[in-house]
């Protein structure tokens, strides 16, 4: 049989899905991205629940926040691709003969399918007392507070901008009373204007704050992930 040199062949195939009776165009849109997304494929591939694992995994090349031994406290977990780096990292499960063995505790409002050497829970932050009991369950103070939670999508860009720095504030208000000085927090925010008030208020509270939008973030997102290291306490 004859070679084929002419090249075809050789790129990878895209899908393509057909608009199926019932399925909204923006659902057709959206399994298609997801059928043609490398991180999808890779997170299938590598065993994460889900292909935003990559950018906790992104961020944490850049930052160096997971390490052997620390306490971390990631909040919304679910479904739980950010537990599972963090596991890995802070050698949760003491694979790592040597290496000091850290902590993972997943907060979420809904029951998460469990992770192994992560210790999840069901709890909603904004309650009161939410704040000691985190700290009850960790025995201590944490080395890093995280989130990529998302308020619920109204379809309404303000809107759910404003919705996300909310929740953002929230999730930095709790790390302010959980961290552990010289401490880090990691938080999902959208572009789009309304984060001043935040910025400002990291940069009170810790030493450096930097803003990353990720590889692994979609292009076509507003999203970015703030980074904010050495907690003054």
């Amino acid at each position: 049989m004859a070679k084929n040199t002419s090249g075809r062949g050789q790129r990878d195939l895209k899908v393509k899905v057909k608009t199926a009776r019932g399925r909204k165009l923006s659902s057709t849109r959206w399994l298609q991205r997801q059928l043609n997304d490398p991180y999808v494929k890779r997170a299938q591939s590598e065993g994460y629940r889900g292909r935003a694992a990559f950018k906790i995994l992104e961020l944490d090349d850049k930052f160096r926040f997971l390490v052997p031994g620390a306490r971390i406290v990631d909040l919304g977990c679910a479904p739980g691709g950010w537990c599972q780096v963090a596991v890995k990292r802070v050698n949760a499960l003491g694979e790592k003969t040597g290496k000091r063995i850290g902590t993972v505790l997943g907060i979420d409002l809904q029951e998460v399918e469990p992770i192994a050497g992560a210790d999840l829970y069901q709890l909603d932050f904004l309650s009161e007392g939410a704040d000691e009991q985190i700290k009850e369950w960790l025995g201590g103070k944490a080395d890093v507070v995280m989130s990529d939670m998302a308020a619920a999508s109204s379809g309404h860009k303000q809107t759910d901008h404003l919705r996300i720095i909310s929740l953002c504030e929230a999730a930095a208000y709790l790390a302010f009373d959980i961290l552990e000085e010289g401490g880090t927090f990691v938080a999902k925010v959208l572009a789009g204007g309304a984060e001043g008030e935040l910025q400002k208020l990291l940069k009170q509270k810790f030493t450096k704050v930097a803003n990353v939008k990720p590889p692994a973030s979609r292009s076509d997102s507003s999203e970015k992930f703030v980074v904010a290291t050495g907690f003054r306490g």
